[in-house]
């Protein structure tokens, strides 16, 4: 690498002199040691507001608790001390996402996933042939990891979960879950514990 007459540094890699920072790169690099190995994250393709990273964030929540702020699409996970790591997420369509507070009842890495009775009801043709249960793996639509949250000692059937559909990122059009890139909900499985707490915020 070498500095021109201008200052520039010459032989940087391309990639650098984008939006996104050394430590982002390294937030969604490849992760070879899974059961189902993930490759890097095209970051060019997942917009910068989108991306990991730890921000200010003032809340009365105490550090540990998982915030969903569904209308802006963001999940927080709460440091302390004014500051909170904070992800992009897919939400639910209108009408399909919990709110309130919830516990963390369990965790699993690379779950299974059987569609719920609703889904079955809603749209038959495609997943009945999911009825008895899809193992995990990178074509099981919750990712590599699912967070079951509970109320009152029950499962919602509502996740904090992976995705094999990055693009939705952002969206609202799942079926009431939160969904994440599978290397943040990697991120965020390492961080929590069952019987923490999470708020879900509808507005």
């Amino acid at each position: 690498m070498t500095i021109s007459r201008r200052g520039l540094l010459i032989g940087l890699p391309l990639f650098l002199a984008g939006c996104a920072s050394t430590s982002e790169y390294a937030n969604y690099g490849p992760i070879p040691d899974e059961p189902f190995p993930l490759a890097r994250v095209p970051l060019e393709k997942i917009k910068p507001e989108l991306r990991r990273q730890e921000v200010a964030y003032a809340t009365a929540e105490g550090a540990g608790t998982v915030v969903v702020d569904t209308p802006a699409r963001r999940l927080y996970y709460v440091l302390g001390n004014g500051r909170a790591v904070r992800y992009g997420v897919g939400v639910g369509r209108n009408g399909y996402a919990l709110s309130g507070n919830a516990v963390i009842g369990r965790k699993a890495e690379w779950p299974s996933w059987t569609p719920s009775p609703n889904m079955l009801r809603t749209n038959p043709e495609k997943n009945r042939k999911y009825a008895g249960g899809l193992p995990g793996g990178p074509n099981n639509p919750l990712g590599a990891r699912a967070i079951y949250l509970y109320q009152g000692g029950r499962d919602t059937m509502f996740r904090i979960h992976g995705t094999n559909q990055p693009w939705s990122i952002g969206e609202a059009m799942s079926s009431g879950c939160v969904r994440m890139m599978n290397h943040d909900v990697i991120d965020l499985y390492a961080r929590v514990n069952a019987g923490g707490r999470v708020v879900v915020k509808q507005a």
